[in-house]
């Protein structure tokens, strides 16, 4: 049903232009069971004049035997339309709503709060701009809350509302609605979407739906009165959310209804075409130029997403279903293998190395599921080690393709970077996926710069760091103890291992003296040998952290360029430089091993603080002085670090 206005009575043609030239939101309510969903909806439509006398009367009616808010209508019972639903007070299926005001168009989709029907709101998400995520103000932020919150940033919806209802509930306080956007600031700083809204609002009262509540009126933003839903809704900016940049428009169908006549069909996925424009075709790469852009009401002059239309070109060049048209200098991939994450939406799970017939835009291939990096808690957002895929599991995979094809990132252009994977048995769609990045290459080795004397290539490893790192439950890391002899970075080192086991840390302690007895046991003590010492445990190290262990070194490593050699063999934020800064009178004092004396008699040459140089850290993680601190003291502050 469209919006009331005198121009249905005064001018019905008038009014269906204005009304076909709108512009059209789609958007998704969700949160958790029970924090007013449909009812919110059902207040929209109400409130906005949307429902019709029989349907009303038809409520009215159903909510003395179904509804749930005592004497009033539920207006819930609007988009609760199955039988289950209504006797549950749940939803359960995607349910969806239209209508319009003066300013735009809308398709609501109401989609369920339970966790066993997660698949049924990634399908509402995944054609919506917008998402209202609903929050009963009595009990604030569920994993619901957090659930839907992190399928909708996923499927790369970049316009999040967050409405607090049920502030009739808690007094309509405004301290209750600040406790409840700063709980959410926290899961906010984990998404990708920019836009975020807060609205405090009874959905059962009408407050803040389409009308401004009277008894919310500390409700302000940037010193104004809030702005109700409805208005929200009519106002975020939805445009610049499409791709205009890289041209994409898969071919779905070569029509060719006579000898004189070639067009390429399909809907513009992103960018903009015009005649004359020169575009490539992909897989096969061949150029030509845009003659015409067809559609039922004519040519145009320009294209845009989301517009169904078709191409015909000046050249005769080979393009078929499934290709892709491009702008001639865009920069697509070619890749038969993909990162992406995948929503598994069948009762029979995932098996990885089955094979699979996938659909991505218009082309179909057959492929599959080579390894599982991670699959996402989507309660806490944690990642953890999954053999496989069960009804509604979320995970990131490795997808190998029985051909190459075009690659998109589906942040950048969801048109053409998503899929969906069906059972070449039954046909049944069982899961819908987002690509990440093409895999690098498919051979089993890649080819880097190196410094080797042997003529070698990088094998590349089917067990990754990050599914290592998922079995151990932490991250692989090097924390490098540095400092004169005597400073106590062993004793540090050995205290840190102990506490990280004990708090079921995995971890690997490589002293100096030790790593002197085998792996360098060729080694004297030059200054050549001493930094070939270091590398070598550098690359031992590395070796350690690849495998998810937490390795802690303790060398004096006095040369500031073979510290910062070993750091470049780790990512940002896994080398954890420590600086033992004991003064060297007391590390005399102590003189454990009697260096310190050998040194002075000129026993020892190039003793490090005596005879050779120590360059003290310029950037350490820390520094500390174990004069002046404590075991225990460091061990904590170590702790922060980790």
């Amino acid at each position: 049903m469209s919006h009331q206005s005198t121009l249905i009575a005064d001018d019905i043609e008038q009014y269906l232009k204005e009304h076909e030239n709108k512009d059209l939101l789609r958007f998704i309510t969700c949160g958790s069971v029970d924090d007013g969903k449909s009812t919110l909806i059902g207040r929209l439509l109400h409130d906005s004049k949307m429902i019709y006398e029989d349907q009303l009367a038809a409520i009215t009616r159903d909510s003395k035997k179904s509804g749930t808010t005592g004497d009033e209508v539920d207006l819930a019972l609007l988009v609760d339309g199955l039988q289950s639903e209504r006797e549950q007070g749940i939803t359960i299926d995607v349910a969806y709503r239209f209508f319009s005001t003066d300013k735009r168009k809308f398709i609501i989709a109401d989609t369920p709060g339970h966790e066993q029907y997660t698949r049924n709101m990634a399908t509402g998400a995944s054609t919506a701009s917008l998402a209202i995520i609903l929050i009963d103000a009595r009990h604030g932020v569920q994993t619901q809350t957090r659930r839907h919150s992190f399928i909708a940033d996923l499927l790369g919806i970049q316009h999040l509302i967050v409405a607090v209802n049920k502030m009739d509930l808690v007094g309509y306080s405004q301290e209750r609605f600040n406790e409840i956007v700063a709980e959410y600031q926290e899961v906010a700083e984990k998404l990708h979407a920019h836009d975020i809204r807060f609205v405090p609002m009874s959905a059962l009262k009408g407050d803040n739906v389409v009308n401004r509540s009277e008894v919310m009126d500390w409700y302000t933003v940037d010193g104004k009165p809030g702005p109700a839903m409805l208005e929200l809704l009519e106002t975020v900016e939805i445009r610049h959310d499409q791709n205009l940049r890289d041209l994409r428009l898969p071919v779905q169908y070569v029509n060719r209804p006579n000898l004189d006549f070639r067009g390429y069909a399909g809907t513009l996925a992103a960018g903009i075409l015009h005649p004359g424009q020169v575009v490539r075709a992909l897989p096969s790469g061949k150029t030509s130029r845009v003659e015409r852009i067809v559609t039922f009401d004519g040519d145009l002059k320009a294209a845009y997403p989301g517009q169904a239309i078709t191409v015909t070109l000046e050249d005769e060049i080979d393009i078929s279903r499934g290709d892709w048209l491009v702008a001639e200098d865009d920069n697509v991939l070619l890749a038969s293998g993909f990162e992406a994450d995948i929503v598994w939406m069948h009762e029979t799970p995932m098996e990885p190395g089955k094979l699979y017939d996938l659909k991505l835009a218009t082309r179909d291939v057959a492929g599959k599921v080579t390894a599982i990096d991670y699959q996402v808690d989507v309660n806490t957002m944690a990642h953890r080690h999954a053999e496989y895929l069960d009804l509604n599991d979320i995970a990131r995979c490795h997808v190998e393709l029985t051909a190459p094809v075009p690659v998109d990132d589906y942040r950048t252009s969801p048109g053409t970077g998503s899929f969906i994977i069906i059972d070449r048995l039954t046909n049944i769609t069982v899961a819908a996926g987002m690509i990440h990045q093409p895999l690098e290459s498919e051979l089993p080795y890649e080819y880097r710069e190196h410094d080797s004397k042997a003529n070698v290539v990088w094998n590349r490893t089917s067990v990754t760091q990050v599914m290592r790192e998922q079995i151990k439950g932490h991250r692989g890391k090097c924390v490098w103890f540095t400092g004169l002899s005597g400073s106590g970075k062993s004793t540090l080192a050995n205290a840190l291992e102990v506490e990280l086991n004990r708090r079921g840390y995995h971890t690997m302690l490589l002293d100096g003296d030790n790593i002197r007895h085998g792996l360098c046991k060729d080694l004297g003590m030059s200054e050549a040998d001493r930094v070939e010492n270091i590398r070598r445990v550098g690359e031992v190290a590395r070796l350690f952290a690849e495998a998810g262990i937490v390795v802690i070194t303790a060398f004096i490593s006095p040369f500031r360029s073979e510290r910062d050699d070993a750091r470049k063999l780790f990512g940002e934020g896994d080398f954890i430089e420590v600086h033992v800064d004991t003064p060297l009178d007391v590390c005399e004092q102590r003189d454990p091993k009697g260096l310190y004396q050998k040194a002075r008699e000129g026993t020892i040459k190039d003793f490090t603080g005596i005879s050779s140089p120590y360059e003290v850290p310029r950037a350490a993680e820390l520094t500390v002085n174990t004069a002046e601190l404590s075991q225990q003291e460091v061990i904590g502050m170590l702790l922060k670090q980790l």
